[in-house]
């Protein structure tokens, strides 16, 4: 099981490396998912993609802080999920997303994400040991 998490970790590193590239190599596509209200829409987006980049070298690249780099990823996609929110109720076509119904399908995919970064990452363990308190019983 260990093999197949430390897989994964690499498959979401690898995927938020693409992603934040992508901010930098589409960064049109990307205001698709910024509110047209925020001001510095460009800014938002590229310095999203150098936070996805970080991530990505994180995950790989500091195993002793493991465990924070998963419960902060997974806090970004709390973040960030109101831009594909945005997305879908203003009907911004980008990445492919150009109906409602793949809008609406795609905000399903981010809790998902939020459960892979935390699991990945070892956190948070459901196999910890037993509070003080209850040790004590």
């Amino acid at each position: 099981m260990e093999r197949f998490r430390t897989l994964a970790r690499w498959g979401l590193a690898a995927f938020m490396g693409f992603a934040g590239l992508g901010h930098f190599r589409s960064t049109d596509a990307f205001l698709g998912q910024t509110p047209s209200f925020l001001p510095f829409r460009t800014a938002i987006v590229l310095v999203s993609g150098a936070v996805e980049i970080a991530f990505a070298l994180a995950l790989v690249a500091l195993p002793a802080r493991r465990r924070l780099v998963g419960r902060l990823l997974a806090l970004f996609y709390v973040v960030i999920f109101p831009g594909n929110l945005y997305q879908a109720i203003a009907g911004t076509s980008s990445f492919g997303l150009d109906t409602p119904g793949k809008r609406i399908a795609r905000l399903f995919f981010q809790p998902v994400l939020v459960a892979l970064a935390l699991w990945v990452t070892g956190g948070p363990r459901y196999d910890a040991p037993a509070e003080a308190g209850e040790a004590a019983r």
